[in-house]
């Protein structure tokens, strides 16, 4: 998880990973990291990409 820059700046990303069948998406930002769990990966990534839209990112990175 490459967020964390020089001198405390932090790297705007979204990551979703599936871990014992269950979906989470980590959201790092400015304002601090979030991590969310969802039993369906539809779901999840669902809420990954509205994430991703809502930060302007380019992709939301599987892991």
């Amino acid at each position: 998880m490459d967020s964390v820059q020089p001198k405390g700046k932090v790297s705007p990303c979204v990551e979703m990973i599936e871990a014992c069948g269950e979906w989470f998406v980590r959201i790092v930002s400015d304002d601090g990291e979030l991590t969310h769990s969802f039993e369906h990966e539809s779901l999840a990534m669902a809420y990954a990409e509205g994430q991703r839209i809502r930060l302007r990112l380019d992709k939301v990175v599987r892991l």
